[in-house]
């Protein structure tokens, strides 16, 4: 087995920052000390004035695969993740055809075991009419199901009271949900169709994506959560109200847990007029008064985890009009280098990032052996250079979409190497794609 030595990082992990080495031997850490660098290793990495970080784990990424590859694929989008720091993802179902059977799932599975450069895992999806195919899922390995209460069409979409009630009372997996009221969505739309055609401006998506569709959604769900004992994890919490909704203190032992994005913590209403639709996401981005009810909740730990629900599309997609113009966008090139610019302006610490990105999604999730630096866990590590500004160009976005609504940011901080499972994927630029990422598993 190969190994490689760590010598002189500043070991970010459980809350404090120690300088120190770690020897890595196959897909593991094998040791962790402060006296290591007489060790034999195959190969020596100096890290000194360097940050070692374990591998974020982002809970909510759309990759595009298969069906929708003219705007990602997880083959482009988990290299780009390699590259911000993300060493594990979950993935979502509303692919082409979405992931209702196991037979789809273990489809995706495949293509990420020939083709994914960081870990992974994929939600299986709810429809209206698949509860049996659900309650075949192993929750050894995959790590939950996704329902949409809200923004999507067809049979992704479930918004049959009793469907719902099935769901909540029958599956023992964790469910995660996207909350927004599908009636008042399409009522509001009606309304601003009504007074603007097409045209509408891209300001106003938070009026038709309100904040009353968000906390009606999230309220219901977290009733049937309480009614039937589920364990329930909201996505991208968007509304002040929603933040205050859930329960504060360490993410161990909690049944109703909740994330936060990174948009929604970078950017607020006063950024649609600079970036328009590319800021275009579901949820909607809203007010700094919301942006800032998130930061609380999250400093607060009632909500537990950031992620990114990386979403490519197209530019030329985006530059449709606001009815025609999906929404997301890309962001896992960049989740951490963002998060860390909070941490040089003081809004937050090293470790506090680390525990949001890192240990509570393997917590909350309950990951096998990832998300923590520690002896006998699989090394998946991030070594960062706080001091290394650079500026987001289309040159440098590795998103298929080739876009970013980071261009133009500068960033201080820099993700210099990536090793995923061992495997040193991403150093200085470069990759190293002779190995795979691994499929997640649950300690359930």
């Amino acid at each position: 087995m190969s190994s490689t030595l760590i010598v002189n990082a500043n070991i970010v992990n459980e809350g404090k920052v120690v300088q120190g080495d770690v020897l890595v031997r196959g897909s593991f850490i094998e040791r962790i000390g402060g006296d290591l660098q007489n060790l034999r290793a195959d190969a020596v990495i100096d890290a000194k004035n360097k940050y070692l970080l374990p591998g974020v784990i982002d809970d909510q990424v759309h990759f595009r695969e298969p069906g929708l590859t003219h705007k990602g694929t997880i083959y482009t989008e988990a290299k780009a993740a390699v590259a911000g720091g993300i060493t594990s993802y979950m993935e979502m179902p509303n692919t082409n055809p979405p992931v209702f059977t196991q037979q789809l799932l273990e489809d995706k599975y495949r293509i990420a075991a020939r083709h994914s450069l960081a870990n992974y895992s994929f939600y299986i999806g709810a429809s209206n009419d698949n509860l049996e195919e659900v309650l075949k899922t192993n929750p050894a390995n995959v790590c939950g199901l996704k329902i949409f209460m809200g923004s999507s069409t067809g049979n992704l979409l479930v918004d049959d009271p009793t469907v719902l009630e099935q769901f909540f009372a029958n599956v023992p997996l964790l469910i995660a949900t996207h909350c927004e009221d599908e009636p008042t969505i399409r009522k509001n739309s009606a309304d601003y169709r009504a007074k603007y055609g097409e045209q509408v401006p891209v300001n106003l998506h938070p009026q038709i994506r309100s904040a009353e569709g968000c906390i009606k959604s999230s309220t219901l769900a977290m009733e049937l959560a309480r009614k039937h004992g589920t364990r329930l994890h909201i996505l991208h919490i968007s509304t002040a109200q929603e933040a205050m909704m859930f329960d504060a203190g360490p993410v161990t032992g909690k049944k109703i847990t909740a994330e936060a994005c990174i948009h929604h913590l970078w950017f607020n209403n006063s950024d649609y007029d600079r970036l328009g639709m590319f800021i275009k996401w579901n949820p909607a981005i809203k007010t700094a008064a919301d942006q800032q009810a998130i930061w609380r909740a999250l400093l607060e730990n009632r909500i537990d985890v950031i992620a990114t629900d990386h979403a490519p599309h197209t530019i030329e997609e985006k530059n449709k009009s606001y009815f025609n113009a999906p929404s997301g966008g890309p962001l896992v090139q960049h989740s951490l280098v963002a998060m860390l610019e909070f941490y040089h302006q003081q809004k937050t610490s090293l470790d506090w990032i680390v525990t949001k990105m890192c240990h509570a999604p393997a917590l909350l999730f309950a990951v096998e052996k990832r998300g923590f630096i520690k002896e006998g866990y699989y090394a998946d590590l991030v070594l960062v250079d706080p001091d290394a500004p650079w500026k987001v160009e289309r040159s440098n976005i590795l998103a298929k979409c080739g876009w970013s609504p980071f261009e133009g940011t500068t960033f201080r901080s820099r993700v210099t190497h990536t090793w995923v499972s061992g495997h040193l994927a991403y150093a200085e630029g470069k990759f190293d794609e002779s190995r795979q990422g691994m499929r997640l598993s649950f300690n359930r």
